[in-house]
C-alpha cells in the first residue's frame, strides 16, 4: 500500500461522510474548495452552514515537500522530503444540547522510508448526558478492542492528556480516543494500521449522527446559548493554544482558511465566570476532568 493509495482513501472516506452529514442536517450543503500548496500538494476543504450545523468542516489534504527545519526538530527526524495526507473534521451544531465533535485520521512518511499513522476522534458536550459519553467511549472500545485490546485505555488516556486546557485546568470535553507515530516502532505493517485507522474513520457518523438526531430539535434557552458560547471559546483556545495540529498546518504552510475551519461561528468570553451551583452548566463543569472511566460510569 502506497501513500497514493492512502490517499485515494482518505478522499473516499471526506466524500462518505460529506454525504451521510448532508442527509443528517437535513438542509445544508457542503461548499468545496479546492487549493494547492506552493510547495506541493493541496487539498479540499468542505464547509457546511446547515439546518442542525450551524459550521461543519470536513477537509482533505495530501501536502508534500521539504520539512520546515523546526517542523523536524519538533518530531526528532532529519530534514527530509515529506508528505502528509488525512482527513480532519470539526463540527459546530445550532442546539447547545448537541455536542462539538472533532475527527482527524492522517498518514506521514519521509523519503527517509519512516512513515507512521495517527488520528482520534472525540467529544466536546456543551452539556454534558453522562449515558452519551459512555455510549461514545462503548463504540470507539468496541473499534479498538477488533484491533488490539490494549489500544483503548492506551488511547483513551491520550486523548485525556491530549485533549487538556492546562491554563484552564478542564479537559475539552470527555475525550475519546487519540493516538500518534502508530507504524514499524511498534511492530506494526502499513495495512494493519491502515484498517485500523480506516475503521475509526468509518466510525465517526455512527458514533455522531445518533446524538444529532436526537437532540437537534430540542428546545433551549438563552441562558444554554449563553453557555454553548463560552463553550465554544474553551474549544478556540485549545485549538490556539494547544493543538498541534494547527501548528502543524500553519508551520507547513498549509491553507489558513482550511486550518482555521475549526473555530465556531460565534464564541464569547466573560471575565471569570462561574455557573450557578447546582446547576447543568456546573455539573458539566465538574466533569471536565481526566481519567473518568466513561464505559463503566455511573451517574450520582
Amino acid at each position: 500500500m502506497n501513500k497514493h493509495q492512502i490517499a485515494s482513501a482518505f478522499q473516499l472516506l471526506q466524500d462518505n461522510i460529506c454525504s451521510t452529514l448532508e442527509a443528517a442536517d437535513g438542509g445544508g450543503h457542503f461548499r468545496e474548495d479546492l487549493w494547492t500548496r506552493e510547495g506541493g500538494g493541496g487539498g479540499r476543504t468542505r464547509v457546511l452552514e446547515g439546518t442542525r450545523i450551524a459550521k461543519g468542516g470536513v477537509n482533505f489534504s495530501a501536502v508534500e515537500g521539504r520539512l520546515p527545519e523546526k517542523i523536524a526538530q519538533a518530531l526528532g527526524v532529519a530534514e527530509a522530503d515529506f508528505f502528509a495526507t488525512g482527513v480532519s473534521i470539526v463540527l459546530h451544531p445550532h442546539n447547545p444540547n448537541v455536542p462539538i465533535i472533532h475527527m482527524n485520521v492522517r498518514y506521514f512518511e519521509l523519503d527517509s522510508g519512516a512513515w507512521w499513522f495517527g488520528g482520534g476522534i472525540d467529544l466536546t458536550p456543551h452539556y454534558i448526558v453522562a449515558e452519551d459519553a459512555r455510549d461514545f467511549h462503548l463504540l470507539l472500545k468496541q473499534v479498538c478492542d477488533r484491533h488490539n485490546a490494549s489500544y483503548y485505555p492506551r488511547f483513551k488516556k491520550w486523548a485525556d492528556d491530549y485533549f487538556f486546557l492546562k491554563h484552564r485546568q478542564e479537559t475539552r470535553g470527555v475525550g475519546g480516543i487519540f493516538f500518534d507515530r502508530l507504524g514499524p516502532s511498534e511492530g506494526l505493517d502499513k495495512t494493519q494500521v491502515f484498517a485500523f485507522v480506516q475503521e475509526v474513520g468509518s466510525a465517526f457518523c455512527p458514533a455522531y449522527v445518533p446524538l444529532l438526531q436526537q437532540y437537534a430539535d430540542q428546545p433551549f434557552d438563552e441562558a444554554a446559548r449563553h453557555w454553548q458560547a463560552l463553550r465554544r471559546g474553551r474549544y478556540v483556545e485549545f485549538n490556539l493554544v494547544w493543538d498541534k495540529g494547527t501548528k502543524f498546518g500553519l508551520d507547513t504552510d498549509g491553507r489558513t482558511e482550511s486550518i482555521l475551519m475549526s473555530m465556531p461561528p460565534m464564541a464569547q468570553w466573560v471575565y471569570d465566570h462561574q455557573p450557578v451551583p447546582g446547576s447543568r452548566e456546573a455539573e458539566t463543569l465538574s466533569l471536565l476532568r481526566k481519567d473518568i472511566d466513561w464505559v463503566n460510569y455511573k451517574s450520582k
